[in-house]
């Protein structure tokens, strides 16, 4: 007992989490059941012997009785300050080998999950006392699997029926070459689409483009992958709606940014900037690692650059974990001008170094537009996200009080969950092509990303009423909240989110009292 009050969950340096499971939800897909016993081969088994069999009910034992979440140190970076290049180039790292295993076999489960009916034979064999698969039909073919490994059958079940338990629908690539594709495999392109697709091509192509009546209009329920960049940058603010100017500014621009690399990027390794730097080399590969374009490490350079010097340019917040996010929708939107195939398994090197340097530097301009509106989330003490985190509490309590006492009940904290959802914008909640579908609506919306961004949140807590009140516990809840199941959604979940968030707005937004007890 001595022992185990001296365990702290949270602690006080940044340490990646030191057990591996698979995590459902968020932008991580379900782990292959074939994969997680080729990972589990290698890993120690945990002695039992001193696990509660009470469920922790409160925040407080849920700590205590979480003692392996992080329990790996940061390694990466140690000899970060000592490049041996003019430019920094990182190196891909990983917590551990059954870790780079599972970061690699992850990106092949995306694209080619098993049949739906080779789940249960495998999940029979896992329960067996010595688990050894010789053979497994998938998609018709015979895929031999070497594994051999003695689990434990109840753990491995358990994981297994969750996987089951998932909504059986086709997997889309997280960053979609067509990213207006639906969830459920709907012709990309629509009679009613190609429409849009022109409309857009006339307003664009227009002396002046009207961007508070006409373009954030059409832009509001989607804007075609086609003319996205150019939309984006003229909504962020970034390109004027007159168009003879549009060339001049990108340019101007353009050169300003490496106008600032060139003044400010080798101080990098100052003791002033030292620290600020090493945070930024340490989250850069945590972003996004199950897509392969972000561990290229010519884009994690670039990455790195855009951080480091938006954050030596706004000393009243800096570098905070959560806005390396924000860069990738920008990257990814700008990088689809100019690729065909998929955009999350492009080698970056093969465009020309003129084309790299532009999307660098409107990836940094729309980022900073982007920021100028909610810097307050990432000053000291990040006031503006602790607002709007009770702003949403008090909103769930008049939308769905039985959700809300439910919270009580349970002793969940709206900050243990939404505290996420408001520092990342739902980035870690939706996958990639979700998130740039959601900024259409950002972008085009008045305050999109600071107040309407409440009434998103509140829809998507609510839409999981059912999965909440059906949590009788603390931990249960928790992970439940922290691990949503949206792997799978589309455009279509995400336009009925919106929809939602919208009628909110005009319902609540306006009239403090309504519903008000």
């Amino acid at each position: 007992m001595a022992t185990e009050n001296k365990i702290h969950f949270w602690r006080k340096n940044a340490k990646v989490p030191g057990s591996l499971q698979p995590i459902y939800g968020a932008r991580y897909p379900p782990v292959d059941p074939r994969v997680l016993c080729s990972l589990l081969k290698d890993t120690p088994k945990t002695n039992t012997v001193n696990m509660k069999s009470k469920k922790p009910s409160t925040f407080h034992e849920f700590a205590r009785s979480t003692n392996d979440a992080w329990d790996i140190d940061d390694v990466e970076g140690n000899d970060f300050l000592a490049p041996t290049h003019p430019t920094f180039i990182p190196t891909q790292t990983h917590s551990s080998p059954q870790m780079a295993r599972l970061s690699v076999s992850n990106q092949s489960t995306v694209k080619e999950p098993p049949p739906v009916d080779t789940v249960e034979p495998v999940c029979t064999d896992i329960c067996q006392d010595h688990l050894k698969v010789d053979s497994e039909l998938v998609n018709g073919r015979v895929v031999k699997s070497s594994s051999d490994a003695q689990l434990n059958s109840n753990t491995v079940c358990g994981t297994l029926q969750k996987q089951q338990s998932l909504p059986v629908r086709p997997i889309i690539p997280l960053v979609a070459r067509i990213s207006d594709q639906n969830a459920s495999g709907a012709p990309p392109m629509t009679v009613r689409e190609k429409t849009r697709l022109d409309k857009f091509k006339q307003l664009l192509a227009s002396p002046n483009t009207d961007l508070a009546d006409d373009l954030r209009k059409q832009s509001w329920s989607g804007i075609p992958r086609e003319v996205r960049p150019v939309t984006w940058r003229l909504l962020s603010g970034y390109l004027p709606p007159n168009m003879e100017r549009r060339e001049l500014v990108l340019q101007r621009k353009r050169e300003e940014y490496f106008g600032f690399i060139e003044q400010y990027y080798h101080s990098r390794t100052d003791e002033h900037h030292r620290d600020t730097y090493r945070q930024i080399h340490i989250d850069i590969p945590r972003t996004n690692p199950l897509i392969p374009l972000f561990q290229q490490p010519l884009v994690q350079e670039v990455f790195e650059r855009i951080l480091f010097i938006w954050a030596i340019r706004h000393p009243a917040s800096g570098y905070v974990q959560g806005i390396n996010d924000l860069v990738t929708p920008f990257f990814v939107v700008f990088l689809s001008e100019f690729v065909e195939e998929d955009v999350e398994n492009f080698e970056m090197a093969a465009l020309p170094l003129e084309t790299q340097r532009n999307i660098e530097a409107d990836s940094f301009w729309c980022m900073s537009k982007l920021l100028d509106g909610i810097q307050d989330n990432y000053t000291f003490a990040q006031p503006g996200i602790q607002t709007k985190v009770k702003a949403l509490e008090e909103l769930v309590s008049r939308i769905d009080e039985d959700v809300h006492l439910h919270f009580r009940r349970c002793e969940v904290e709206y900050l243990q969950f939404a505290f996420r959802w408001m520092n990342n914008l739902l980035m870690r909640e939706l996958p990639l092509r979700c998130t740039i579908r959601l900024w259409d609506t950002y972008q085009a919306e008045s305050e999109g990303f600071s107040h309407f961004h409440l009434y998103v949140c509140a829809a998507f807590l609510i839409k999981w009423r059912k999965e909440i009140l059906s949590m009788l516990d603390f931990q249960g809840l928790l992970m439940l909240l922290q691990n949503l199941p949206t792997i799978h959604w589309g455009n279509e979940e995400v336009g009925l989110l919106l929809a939602e968030a919208y009628r909110l707005k005009y319902m609540f937004a306006d009239a403090p009292s309504h519903y008000k007890r």
